[in-house]
């Protein structure tokens, strides 16, 4: 079964999916860089011409075709979980990890980014607080388990997942009798 990681922009699913990816031996699909080969162009660029919607018809497509890979790492969009398709592909196909993180986690990571669309406002913080309030529900609806990202390193924060993947039977347990390192 796949592995797929939901949360806010800028919570970590890229990074974070990385090392799992390669910590489980497993493909990363990085579902924004999946509709970056399709458009032929940045998610922004395609985001400024065409709007929020076309985008998300795209990107509904790219959920659908990645849920259907098996055994894979999918790092999802921040608005993955915007459309109920999305979710009910996720959560039926995928063992769906939130990344949780609070708005002000994210602005003090975020705010000298310039590729985030959604970002490009007056106020950063305010909209990641709008972000938050109106997407924490579905991201919680849709997670089989939610780990929040608060201070931890990003190792410290793959072992934790390591560790619940293995106890809930997503991932065999790879731990060797008397080895610590999967506890943070």
């Amino acid at each position: 079964m796949n592995i797929a990681l939901v949360g806010l922009p800028g919570g970590g699913k890229s990074t974070i999916g990385r090392q799992l990816a390669r910590r489980l031996k497993r493909k990363l699909v990085d579902s924004d860089t999946v509709i970056e080969q399709r458009l032929g162009c940045s998610i922004r660029a395609f985001f400024e011409r065409e709007g929020e919607e076309a985008f998300r018809d795209i990107e509904s497509q790219v959920i659908a075709d990645c849920c259907a890979g098996h055994g894979e790492v999918l790092a999802t969009g921040g608005g993955a979980v915007l459309r109920e398709a999305n979710r009910q592909a996720l959560r039926a196909r995928c063992h769906v990890v939130y990344l949780r993180s609070t708005p002000e986690e994210l602005f003090r990571r975020l705010r000298h980014d310039t590729q985030r669309p959604l970002l490009q406002v007056p106020d950063p913080l305010g909209r990641l607080r709008e972000l938050f309030a109106q997407r924490d529900p579905l991201y919680r609806d849709v997670a089989h388990f939610v780990l929040d990202t608060g201070r931890p390193s990003v190792s410290a924060i793959v072992n934790m997942l390591v560790m619940q993947l293995e106890l809930s039977g997503a991932v065999p347990g790879s731990q060797a009798p008397g080895d610590q390192s999967l506890i943070p």
